[in-house]
């Protein structure tokens, strides 16, 4: 398939405010104020220039009004230089223009240059206002530097701001992205008033925390008690709450309930404010494998942004259907001209995790390269990921060694589980140790990497010593995945009696995985014995998979233990249990077909079995011993 990067369509909209606006009978402040804001919406800064030389031309550089939007134009655009430059030139500065610099700095992360400009305010003898200090709030929230919002917070109180809504809200959200929900809370019940901004700040940290106890409370408290203030659930509320339809805490049904609400209240899905709800439902219902769903929610949504085609190709992504994503991914651009973003390409890239991918996956990585995006380090890691998955090894190592964007953990856990996925384990273990003398801290997800490594590559002793270490040392947490990994490492050389022992001294309870590593090693090595032992453990783990009591089934008949197969098998009646039929699957032409047991549903059927008799009937002729036969 040919991904096809179609060109953004031109600006024309604002080509013709500028004819349009200069004709009417306003002020030229009041047109040029009209005029910058079609720039800002359109985001063009070409615009915002010619906008500002306008201001110039009829002298209004001192204007309070434009020069306030100005800032706030150029900083919309990124160009915090061109900003503080014409911030300088001012004579008079309010707090209206004040807030305007600072907020820019603020939009674009400059959270620093943000409070170093506040305390420039104060020294002018500037008394912020409410704007001021709801903006510094939030900055100081995405530093996560806790003194510093305090200090934001009793600077509020001293100033009389306390009591008002937006600044209240501020400070809420400030709080739950410290982690101090207790603080939130009790800002939350001392509001004298509330609005549906309250609530909802309420609810969307309540369902940002890791913490079971607020999770619930956000389905059991927070809704229910926001009802009854008197306040209707907006489309913020709801799309704080999709994300929990799915989480172990969450009720899966809730999201249909959500969904009957956005339908009954009319809450628009469409291109504008609440374009976020239809991105959740699509988000939601793919979680749950309910991609038809999705699908249904995509298709009611006739003016889509970029944002929700990314939901749609992620959710396919999601669930193992990579073609219609990239099928998806093309009509993106061709139908509605839409050109990808990082996330979007990010998403996409899982599609392209196979041998059949790799042409889409440089495609894609060349579009990234013309985009820009190369500095990318989560388009990168994605990028790396993809190359190993699809067999080229070499372009995931120069994707890497690329100095254009910083290497994080994951970029180091990324190559390493590739190295280890093609049996490198030797040059895995090294590159986990480069990691290591840059002064990278190892985290789970890389010591899985480096071991599954060791165990492809029969390095055990290699391994175990940096478990110990990682453990030992680094203050690594064992979780499941690293415990079966030992497991299957320990189990693949035959040493099965030290793989049980590992198993029976582990720090946590060996779940289904570590089981599972015991099962492949002891059929390897025909240890019935071991097999019988970790098949008992699984069932008891998981009674309602029905795979395990088959296999153990089998088990028992290979030595014809038939009273034992009998009574696994009743059991299995009285359970309900059936094992879904095994399922093979092949992609040709960037299409996937699908095969069971004895399956003729498939229209090329009979040619296929034709194809595989002759394939049959050839492998069962005699072997000619003539050398002819060979050349």
């Amino acid at each position: 398939m040919n991904l096809v990067f179609v060109p953004k369509p031109c600006g024309l909209f604002i080509s013709h405010c500028y004819s349009t606006l200069f004709g009417r009978d306003l002020y030229p402040s009041q047109r040029l104020l009209h005029i910058l804001q079609h720039a800002v919406n359109q985001q063009s800064q070409k615009f915002i220039r010619e906008s500002h030389a306008q201001v110039i031309t009829h002298g209004l550089e001192q204007n309070n009004f434009l020069i306030t939007k100005l800032i706030s134009a150029y900083s919309t655009c990124g160009d915090l230089n061109e900003s503080t430059l014409i911030f300088d030139l001012v004579s008079t500065r309010t707090v209206c223009i004040w807030n305007s610099l600072i907020n820019g700095y603020v939009k674009n992360c400059v959270f620093h240059g943000a409070f170093h400009r506040f305390n420039e305010m104060q020294q002018c003898d500037i008394v912020p206002d409410d704007f001021t200090l709801s903006t510094l709030a939030k900055a100081s929230s995405e530093l996560r530097n806790v003194t510093v919002g305090k200090s934001i917070h009793g600077k509020i109180v001293r100033l009389g701001f306390i009591f008002d809504i937006v600044v209240a809200n501020s400070l809420i959200s400030m709080y739950f992205k410290y982690g101090e929900c207790k603080e939130s809370l009790k800002l939350f019940d001392e509001m004298p008033e509330r609005n549906s901004g309250s609530w909802n700040v309420l609810l969307a940290g309540y369902a940002s925390s890791n913490d079971c106890f607020y999770v619930k409370e956000a389905w059991d408290i927070v809704v229910r008690s926001m009802q009854i203030d008197g306040v209707k659930p907006d489309a913020f509320t709801i799309s704080s709450l999709l994300p929990l339809c799915g989480n172990p805490i969450g009720k899966l049904n809730y999201g249909k309930e959500l969904h009957c609400y956005i339908v009954k209240n009319e809450l628009d899905l469409d291109f504008g404010s609440n374009v976020h709800l239809g991105c959740g439902l699509i988000d939601m219902y793919s979680r749950d494998n309910k991609i038809t769903a999705s699908r249904h929610v995509f298709d009611q949504i006739k003016r889509r942004n970029i944002y929700v085609w990314t939901a749609m190709v992620r959710g396919y992504v999601q669930n193992k259907d990579p073609d219609k994503a990239l099928i998806l991914f093309q009509e993106m651009q061709m139908r509605d001209g839409i050109l990808p973003n990082r996330i979007s390409l990010i998403s996409l890239l899982p599609a392209c995790n196979s041998l059949a991918g790799l042409m889409n996956g440089k495609q894609i990585h060349g579009f990234a390269i013309r985009k820009g995006f190369n500095d990318d380090a989560s388009l990168c890691n994605a990028l790396i990921d993809m190359y190993s998955k699809c067999g080229s090894l070499e372009k995931a190592r120069k994707v890497f060694e690329s100095d254009s964007f910083h290497k994080d953990t994951i970029s180091w856990t990324t190559l390493i589980s590739a190295y280890g996925l093609h049996g490198q384990g030797k040059e895995s273990i090294r590159l986990y140790n480069d990691m290591i003398k840059l002064g990278i801290k190892p985290d789970q997800i890389a010591v899985v990497g480096v071991l599954s490594a060791c165990s492809r590559s029969g390095l055990i002793k290699e391994g175990l010593q940096l478990y110990s270490t990682a453990v030992q040392d680094y203050r690594v947490e064992p979780t499941a995945e690293i415990c079966a990994v030992i497991v299957d490492m320990l189990g693949n050389m035959g040493e099965l009696e030290q793989a049980l022992n590992f198993i029976k001294t582990m720090p946590l309870e060996p779940g289904p995985s570590v089981w599972g590593a015991l099962v492949s090693a002891s059929i390897r090595y025909k240890d019935y014995k071991m097999l019988e032992l970790a098949y008992r453990s699984l069932i008891e783990l998981e009674p309602e998979n029905p795979s395990n009591f088959i296999s153990l089934s089998n088990l028992y008949a290979s030595a014809s233990r038939w009273d034992l197969v009998a009574e696994l098998r009743h059991t299995m009646k009285e359970r309900g249990l059936r094992k879904s039929p095994g399922c093979s699957w092949i992609n040709i032409n960037t299409k996937t077909h699908c095969f069971h047991v004895a399956d003729k549903a498939h229209p090329s059927s009979k040619l296929i079995y034709e194809v595989l008799d002759h394939v049959f009937s050839t492998m069962n002729e005699p072997i000619s011993d003539d050398l002819e036969y060979w050349i």
